[in-house]
């Protein structure tokens, strides 16, 4: 049996695979720390993080950008945090950064580009992973470690589309963030828009993540899938997509009535939606596990139906909920650049850097340009309004989180000589890496600039090209 992503396996590894080659430095911990010298560090570190973003913000940059920078000058060798505990505090992270994600998808919002909305969100990502793991397999060498074109040390096409995957869904935060300084220059249709797709397009990453994962694996018996039929591979792999697809569904519409339930008869004031909310996502992503569905899946559907339900009390709404729920969605999007930034060890990204720059370079000018206006057609916005959702295409938290459950996937990939596992997991968290920087610094810098010089709020925001 093919083991699935978010059933029977953690979604991110347990065991470290970097003993030759760290990504993340190894140190000896701040156990000779006294706890209080310890409080004092984390307190100072997360009002750096606050003034970088004031910065970050200023100079027309992401501010997780700036924090993720901030890590990475820190670069502290002697923080006492495994591979283990970063893996779980991601874990903690995405769950929320997804529950938040279906808290944002108002149907009030999005009516009139529904459909375009979903096309870009789901094909969009299809289209993406896979121009993406085309160029991965065909020019980065088996360890990607350096460029080589052809097929002759071509990368495993299974690792090549993991790592499209990782790269595959946008973030919200990070562009809302960036176009701040020019909110008066773009239509509010466009901003729901664009928060809409990059809410949709998480889960679908996941997805694509999981059914790559399911085909290319080896079997739970340890025979390579190469050995198995194709038709067994395929309806195995389809059968565990559409286990964790439907449980997920299943699962998170159910306690979207559960929550529903719990506000009505629980919470009395809005000070206690937090512990509602937080806990509700958690359950629901522990309970979604357990029974066979993917726990990510779940949550954001949990917060999707939560955000179109209507609570007894007026004052009570989604609206209220996202508001009370922000601060940790945020510091959770913090606290996965930075623990990224600090633990990473700068020098051992160089092996990772030609592959990841020309990653990076072609997934801003080729693959999201054409992932976008491959779905025109279907588009109610103007072309000046399409070259603005093609350049929005900043990746953030999620991709750098998937990197993680990469890692761990790649041993068990068909096609991966033993020998070189170590190289390429440290190599494919790298390439992630370096791409989602490069990204976040070039179209984060330019993005205001290009809203200046298109003009959009020339014509009405319901205007359609």
């Amino acid at each position: 049996m093919i083991a699935p992503l978010f059933a029977q396996a953690p979604l991110f590894a347990q065991a470290p695979l970097f003993a030759q080659a760290p990504l993340f430095a190894q140190a000896p911990g701040l156990n000779g720390v006294p706890l209080e010298g310890q409080l004092l560090f984390i307190g100072l570190l997360f009002l750096g993080t606050l003034a970088i973003s004031r910065f970050s913000i200023q100079i027309g940059i992401p501010a997780i950008l700036g924090v993720l920078l901030l890590g990475l000058a820190i670069n502290i060798q002697s923080l006492n945090v495994t591979h283990e505990q970063a893996e779980s505090l991601h874990v903690f992270a995405l769950a929320l950064l997804l529950f938040y994600a279906g808290l944002k998808t108002d149907v009030k919002t999005i009516r009139g580009f529904l459909e375009y909305g979903l096309a870009l969100a789901v094909g969009g990502v299809a289209i993406a992973t896979g121009l993406l793991a085309a160029l991965i397999w065909l020019l980065s060498s088996a360890g990607g470690n350096q460029l080589a074109p052809g097929l002759s040390d071509a990368m495993p096409l299974g690792a090549a589309l993991l790592i499209a995957a990782c790269l595959g869904s946008t973030d919200a935060g990070a562009t809302i963030n960036v176009l701040s300084s020019v909110r008066h220059l773009v239509p509010e249709r466009l901003k729901h828009m664009l928060e809409f797709e990059s809410s949709v397009n998480d889960p679908t990453a996941l997805l694509l993540f999981g059914l790559i994962v399911g085909l290319f694996s080896t079997s739970s018996s340890g025979a390579s899938l190469e050995q198995a039929a194709p038709v067994v591979v395929m309806l195995n792999g389809l059968r565990n997509f559409v286990q964790q697809v439907g449980g997920g569904l299943v699962i998170g519409a159910l306690f979207g009535y559960v929550a529903k339930f719990v506000i009505n008869e629980l919470a009395h004031d809005r000070s206690q939606l937090l512990i509602v909310a937080m806990s509700i996502a958690f359950v629901d992503y522990g309970c979604s596990y357990f029974l066979g569905g993917s726990g990510l899946i779940s949550v954001y559907i949990t917060g999707v139906m939560m955000t179109n339900m209507i609570y007894r009390q007026a004052d009570i709404n989604h609206e209220s909920i996202q508001e009370v729920l922000l601060p940790f969605n945020t510091m959770a999007e913090i606290c996965i650049f930075l623990i990224f930034g600090l633990l990473v060890n700068p020098s051992s990204l160089l092996p990772a850097l030609p592959v990841g720059l020309i990653t990076a370079a072609v997934l801003m000018l080729v693959v999201r340009p054409i992932s976008v206006l491959v779905f025109q057609p279907l588009s109610p916005f103007r072309w000046k309004d399409s070259v603005l959702v093609s350049w929005c295409g900043l990746r953030g938290a999620v991709p750098l989180a998937l990197s993680y459950n990469a890692v761990d996937q790649i041993s068990h990939l068909r096609g991966v000589d033993p020998g070189s596992v170590d190289a390429l997991a440290h190599n494919a968290q790298s390439i992630v890496f370096v791409v989602v920087l490069i990204n976040l610094l070039a179209q984060g810098l330019t993005l205001p600039r290009l809203c200046r010089r298109l003009n959009l709020i020339s014509a009405p925001p319901e205007a359609v090209g």
